[in-house]
């Protein structure tokens, strides 16, 4: 049970930089939905699974709003990923 929490806090770490580190919110929103599953799992696994199911449907309601308002707004036609040259330079010059 511990390896499983450590792993899940894990996966909450490293969706949480996926969203700071990526300019782009089509893949921005991907590491918004890893950290707030891994959130919810973490409190499953902590014994609270009636507050990580409205936590799940409130967050998955929530991101969905903010997401289509924010890919209306940022519609580009060619989004960059976090391999782009642009981030991963970005990344390492701000360090």
């Amino acid at each position: 049970m511990i390896k499983f929490v450590l792993f899940i806090g894990l996966c909450f770490v490293l969706g949480g930089l996926a969203v700071a580190s990526n300019p782009s919110p089509y893949y921005g929103v991907v590491g918004l939905v890893v950290a707030s599953i891994a959130g919810c799992g973490w409190l499953v696994g902590l014994g609270v699974s009636f507050m990580s199911l409205v936590l799940v449907i409130v967050y998955l309601g929530g991101m969905l709003v903010v997401f289509v308002y924010s890919v209306s707004l940022a519609a580009d036609p060619y989004p960059e990923a976090w391999a782009d040259w642009g981030v991963v330079g970005y990344g390492i010059w701000n360090m």
